[in-house]
Order: structure tokens, then C-alpha cells, then sequence
């Protein structure tokens, strides 16, 4: 089963090289059910792995001059103090029983599972509405006119606290802020975003760290060069494949995948 976690990795970093996004929705799944990690570890381990991927990333959209400093720190002030939070104080807080709603007991484990899979559904709605939603963002930008502080202090602050708790970067909801925000165009939006999530899950996983989260570094160390290899991969097949074209099937797959984990844990999770 390893092998095939493995491969998803690969899989995981073509999927960010030619689409500038959205796989790494996928690295908690992989490692929950290929690589047999329990959810809540696993959600560390995504931070690691999706900050290190989107360092890269982040890195080649700055060489061409499309991250915006300005916005990403605005951003950073209240996501990266809300994402260090909840995992270096709300994760470790949390009891491993919650409670019970029709039969079915919720741990600790099971609502980030479930967290997750929602998260999953509205990111998949997003990238399978993806030309529609860059159509209106467009729309939209040619009617602000100024930088909403508010909406980008607040958006920060959710996605910290999202990023934190389910481990992934929340590219689908920092992309429309930052456009209606910030009016970034959607070329600067997603190399904005890209850093925004490489520290927010960097520092996130840093609060792990300091928590006393225990990391198996052989194995993740691993699994993150699979998927960097995947996203080296991917950037050169992005020459030749139309990553704007693939986001929709790729978000008909995601949502297959957060209803698959909703219907499993929530049906066959009985206490």
C-alpha cells in the first residue's frame, strides 16, 4: 500500500506543476488511508509537505515578478498568528472523544477527517467552476477600487485557522480574496497565494514542533521528495498540457473523494 501512497505523492506534485494548485488537497487522504498515518498526524505532516511544495512554486512565480509583498503580508499578519495557534495550542487541546450524534461518536480524529472532507467538496465545487468564477473575479476587479483591508485581515484569519486545523492551504479561498481584496490580477493572486501557503504551513507545522508533535523524518522526508519530483514533472508537462483544461476533471475526482470519505466515516464510524 506504501508503494501505491508513494506514486499518489507523484501524483500529488503533477497535479500542482501543471495546475498551479489544488493537489495537495489530496496529501491528508493519501496518508491517512495508503499510507496508514492517523488523521490527526497526518495533518502535520500535509503542512510539511504542502509548504515545501508551494516554497517551490512560490519561488518561480517571484523570479517572474508575480507575488505581491505587499498583499501577502497584510495577509500573513493575522493568518500566521491563527494557524501557529491552533496547532501549538487548540489541537493539542482537544479530547480524544467529543461526542455522539445519532450513533456515530466523534473523536478527535473523525472530525478532522470529516473537516476535511468538506473542505474537500467546496474546493472541488471551486475548481469545477473554475472558468466561470475567474470570469466574475475579472469582472469584479474592474469594480474595486480600493484595497479592502478589512476582508483581507479577515479572510486571514479564517484560512489560518482552517489551514491549522485540517493541515491543508486553502488556495481556493485565498485566491478570491486576494482578487477582490487586493484586486490582484489572477496570475499575481495564485503566485500570491502560493507564498501565503508556504509560510502559513510552514509555521503552522512549526507549532507542531514546539508542541512536541513526534515526526518520523525518514519517512515524510520521503514522501515529500516524491512529490517534489511530481512537481518538476509537472511544470515541464505544463508546457504542453493546458492546466485550465484539467481543473475540472481533477475537482470531479476531489469531489469524489471527500464524498467517498464522508460516506465511509460518517455511515460505517458507528460508536
Amino acid at each position: 500500500m506504501h508503494y501505491i501512497g508513494y506514486f499518489a505523492a507523484i501524483f500529488i506534485g503533477l497535479s500542482l506543476g501543471i495546475m498551479g494548485g489544488g493537489g495537495s488537497i489530496l496529501t491528508v487522504p493519501v496518508l491517512v488511508y495508503l499510507m496508514g498515518v492517523s488523521p490527526v498526524l497526518s495533518t502535520a505532516y500535509s503542512l510539511f509537505v504542502v509548504g515545501s511544495t508551494s516554497v517551490l512554486g512560490a519561488v518561480g512565480y517571484f523570479r517572474k515578478g508575480l507575488v505581491s509583498l505587499k498583499t501577502a503580508v497584510v495577509f500573513l499578519i493575522p493568518s500566521l498568528a491563527s494557524v501557529f495557534l491552533v496547532r501549538k495550542v487548540l489541537m493539542p487541546a482537544i479530547p480524544h472523544e467529543l461526542f455522539t450524534v445519532g450513533g456515530i461518536l466523534f473523536t478527535k480524529d473523525l472530525l478532522v477527517l470529516v473537516a476535511f472532507a468538506v473542505l474537500m467538496v467546496g474546493a472541488a465545487v471551486s475548481m469545477i467552476r473554475s472558468k466561470q468564477a475567474e470570469e466574475v473575479l475579472d469582472g469584479e476587479l474592474h469594480q474595486k477600487h480600493a484595497f479592502n483591508y478589512p476582508l483581507i485581515l479577515g479572510i486571514g484569519l479564517v484560512v489560518g485557522a482552517l489551514t491549522g486545523f485540517v493541515g491543508a492551504g486553502g488556495g481556493f479561498l485565498i485566491i478570491p480574496a486576494l482578487v477582490l481584496g487586493a484586486r490582484l490580477p489572477m496570475k499575481l493572486a495564485v503566485g500570491t497565494s502560493l507564498a501565503i501557503i508556504a509560510l502559513n504551513s510552514l509555521i503552522g507545522f512549526t507549532g507542531d514542533l514546539s508542541a512536541g508533535t513526534p515526526i518520523a523524518w525518514p519517512f515524510i522526508l520521503g514522501f515529500l521528495s516524491f512529490a517534489l519530483g511530481g512537481i518538476v514533472l509537472g511544470t515541464y508537462l505544463a508546457r504542453f498540457i493546458p492546466g485550465a483544461k484539467l481543473k475540472p476533471a481533477f475537482g470531479w475526482f476531489t469531489l469524489a473523494m471527500g464524498t467517498f470519505i464522508l460516506v465511509k466515516e460518517l455511515l460505517f464510524h458507528q460508536s
